[in-house]
């Protein structure tokens, strides 16, 4: 086969797929891209007409006939002819050999059913991939956070992403307690504006709630004293109108979603056997995604756990980071080897 061949030969690939964003590391090279998990089609014809960052600028400005989608929800394929399409685009930018047919380890959150697994794998392989491979988010995450996680001693790591949140406990290469809940910051956002239309009967778009949890959000019990002017569509006359809102009132629209997720933190911690919960007291926890970012989070879960809890050196990437170091254990994982991840019947697709 050509892939085998000099000069054709791909390189090794790791994916971190995400709902708000995916990453591509490539083998000897790092993190080569990152671009929002968006495809904007035709939909008459089908036809893609851009992905990435040019088809996230398409979302609510396109004509009828003209679909900007993000093809997974919750971290999980809800589309897969779109999520083929947008895996082979970012393949193809990735800078592997025309002919070329690289292995692939994909990221996929601790929680998937065994057919959402297989969606996964059989996307990756209709795209271009010649071998795949998964790791659980955050183990990838622990890796690419510079976690030892090898040694017999419990470490933990909370990674919110767009569509998720992943909270586990870690010792000898394997996850020993998990937790995912299907909330991140796309359900944050959503909340934001759910209450403009029901406090102010303000219609606004995405971006723009992403926006304004960017600037006001806060996840500490103490909201800052800031304010914001937000423009958007009155729901009443029709008519452009703006108000101006203060972060005290979106940090109550963000309440909800914050305490799932401390929520989920702390039922992970309830069943962590008590040898590893005594080594979290020392190891902390560590913070990854994008979620985490919000003002105040660490404090919130050193608050509410009374652990220590640190972001990572790079929340945003350390899972592409992770699954891409664990590409040079990539025989070991399709020999089933206990030490990567899952066992060898999940991985086995």
């Amino acid at each position: 086969m050509l892939s085998w061949l000099p000069g054709f030969a791909a390189r090794d690939v790791a994916i971190d797929l995400g709902t708000a964003n995916t990453l591509v590391y490539v083998q000897g090279r790092g993190i080569v891209l990152s671009e929002p998990s968006v495809v904007a089609m035709d939909t008459i014809s089908g036809e893609v007409l851009a992905v990435g960052s040019e088809a996230k600028r398409m979302i609510g400005r396109t004509p009828a006939r003209i679909s900007a989608v993000r093809p997974l929800r919750h971290g999980v394929i809800t589309d897969f002819e779109v999520t083929e399409a947008m895996l082979r685009y970012f393949l193809r930018r990735s800078d592997q050999p025309r002919f070329g047919r690289p292995r692939l380890i994909m990221c996929v959150p601790s929680g998937v059913t065994e057919v959402e697994m297989r969606a996964v794998v059989d996307a990756s392989r209709a795209a271009g991939a010649r071998g795949v491979q998964l790791i659980e988010e955050p183990l990838a995450a622990a890796i690419g956070a510079g976690l030892d996680i090898a040694e017999p001693r419990g470490r933990m790591v909370v990674d919110v992403g767009g569509g998720t949140t992943e909270v586990a406990v870690i010792s000898l290469g394997q996850i020993v307690v998990s937790e995912s809940l299907r909330i991140g910051g796309y359900e944050l956002d959503d909340a934001v504006s759910a209450h403009l239309r029901q406090a102010h009967g303000l219609a606004i778009g995405a971006q723009t709630a992403e926006d304004i949890k960017i600037e006001l959000g806060s996840a500490s019990s103490v909201a800052g004293d800031g304010a914001l002017e937000v423009r958007g569509r009155h729901l009443g006359s029709g008519l452009p109108k703006s108000v101006v809102l203060g972060a005290s009132e979106i940090h109550e629209a963000l309440a909800d979603g914050l305490e799932a997720i401390m929520s989920a933190i702390k039922e992970t911690l309830e069943r962590t056997p008590p040898e590893l919960a005594a080594d979290l007291t020392r190891t902390g926890i560590v913070l990854a995604g994008g979620g985490v970012l919000l003002d105040g989070f660490a404090g919130r879960v050193e608050q509410e756990t009374g652990m220590p809890a640190r972001l990572a050196d790079s929340p945003l990437t350390c899972v592409a980071t992770g699954s891409g170091m664990a590409l040079e254990e990539f025989d070991a994982m399709a020999g089933g080897h206990r030490s990567i991840g899952r066992p060898k019947r999940h991985r086995q697709l």
